[in-house]
């Protein structure tokens, strides 16, 4: 790799030059081309300079942009020559290669349409041996304007296949942009977790528990609530790396486990389609007419009362309406209200006592789980040894037993995967019953945002037909 060098940009005056007709002698090198032959600043200038020599142009000036890429015009040198240009200073402008230039098609057509010949500059090129005095030397130098461009989009397109390779073999793409709770290891081309990963173990756990982008904000030190949700967002924490809509396994470590990031990306989708409310009122948002599908509201009443109403029966919101016929029953809010919570403080009585029987499966679940376990660790040492034996042998019966046994570890392989599918759904609804069934105990403390959480965490939503009400509960 090229040593980093440091920009350079001077404009270098032939000691018999005036400030009027000069030939302007414009120089440039890129990074990425410092060291080639026949590119650096020292052999432009000096085959410039014996251009000017055999043609007898002694009132010259050099322009020279040292690391300069030359992708746009955004170059010191480049600014002072076209406004020396404009000021009426120079009659022509001499490269030692058309792309020293410009790399781009329009700066290239830019600078010799809009800025050369309305000026009456003329343009040299030495290495393609044209100039713009002549209607075929116009037209030459468009045509390998154009060649410039395609090769810098080929250049842009090799780098990306090469990002795309990189990537597939699970190394981190590097530059900018690196994950909050990693650090980048360039000699390993790969993540490796900082002090900040626990605080991204601790963003998921507390997402899951209600906790909102913005509490969460807050708490830890992030930018803002926005980078809360990118790092909720980032399938990197799991070991793996996004690419251009691709996914591949990574040679990281995984700050979180597969299962919770997909529960926050469910948990996500919920909160987003669900609308997380801060109204006053217990229920908004939940509520579904069991006649038409709309939506049900709270509607104040005279005499202080407060009642349920569809939104189809609320002409001034039309994009609510579902049918305006519909004649769905209104209830007072204090009655649904009341039957909602104890509904649902019954449910919490019904899951504390099932805990007993619900921690024995998750224990059997678990002990099943370390057998198949110990059962793949000791099939995969078996072949690994089998493996060995016949790099040392050749013995070809070998690999008929290899075979066997990857067979074997394959039929075990599922049989793993299953119950650890198995033991992550017991553990959600253990880790789901412990969050809610202690709720009627400190209901009454819980301020209303609270309220509102926990109840979103267990109902879906709560149909109500008439008299009839019907509620879905998640847990």
């Amino acid at each position: 790799m090229a040593a980093k060098r440091k920009k350079k940009t001077q404009t270098l005056i032939n000691e018999t030059a005036s400030n009027e007709n000069i030939t302007a002698l414009y120089i440039r090198v890129s990074t990425d081309f410092q060291s080639e032959e026949g590119y650096s600043l020292e052999a432009q200038e000096k085959k410039l300079k014996q251009w000017c020599d055999l043609k007898d142009y002694t009132n010259y000036q050099v322009y020279q942009d040292g690391g300069w890429s030359g992708s746009n015009l955004d170059r010191p040198a480049m600014k002072k020559l076209i406004a020396d240009i404009i000021n009426k200073k120079v009659k022509r402008v001499v490269v030692y290669k058309l792309d020293r230039l410009s790399r781009s098609q329009k700066d290239t057509l830019f600078l010799l349409e809009e800025l050369f010949i309305p000026n009456q500059v003329e343009f040299y090129s030495m290495n393609e041996n044209f100039d713009t005095s002549t209607p075929y030397g116009k037209a030459m130098i468009g045509i390998l304007s154009v060649f410039a461009q395609l090769e810098r989009e080929n250049i842009r397109e090799r780098t990306r296949m090469g990002m795309y390779e990189r990537v597939k073999e699970g190394y981190w793409r590097g530059g900018s942009g690196t994950p909050f709770g990693y650090n980048y290891d360039p000699s390993q081309d790969i993540l490796v977790p900082n002090e900040n990963a626990e605080d991204v173990r601790s963003i998921y756990d507390l997402y899951l528990k209600g906790y909102s982008t913005t509490q969460l904000a807050k708490m830890f030190p992030v930018a803002n609530d926005r980078h809360i949700t990118n790092i909720l967002d980032r399938i990197t924490y799991t070991g793996k790396i996004s690419y251009n809509g691709e996914i591949f396994q990574g040679r990281h470590e995984a700050i979180i486990d597969e299962n919770t990031w997909h529960k926050v990306q469910i948990e996500r989708q919920r909160r987003s389609t669900k609308n997380i409310v801060t109204s006053h009122y217990l229920l908004t948002g939940l509520m579904v007419c069991g006649k038409c599908g709309a939506k049900m509201h709270y509607q104040r009443w005279s005499g202080g009362r407060t009642k349920i109403i569809c939104y189809s029966q609320q002409t001034s919101k039309p994009n609510l309406v579902k049918d305006p016929n519909c004649d769905n029953m209104r209830c007072e809010s204090e009655d649904l209200e009341r039957l909602v919570i104890n509904d649902l403080f019954d449910l919490t009585k019904t899951i504390r006592a099932a805990d007993t029987a619900l921690i024995d499966t998750r224990n059997d679940r678990t002990a099943g789980l370390k057998v198949l376990q110990q059962k793949y660790d000791i099939i995969s040492s078996k072949i690994k040894r089998l493996y060995n034996l016949y790099a040392e042998s050749g013995d070809k019966l070998l690999l008929s037993t290899i075979q066997d046994n990857q067979q074997e570890l394959s039929s075990v392989s599922k049989a793993l995967e299953s119950e650890k599918s198995s033991v992550a759904v017991v553990n959600d609804v253990v880790s789901l019953n412990n969050a809610v069934k202690n709720i009627q105990n400190g209901w009454e403390n819980m301020t209303i945002a609270e309220k509102h959480r926990i109840l979103r965490t267990c109902i879906d939503k709560i149909i109500i037909t008439d008299n009839a009400v019907d509620i879905k509960y998640l847990i």
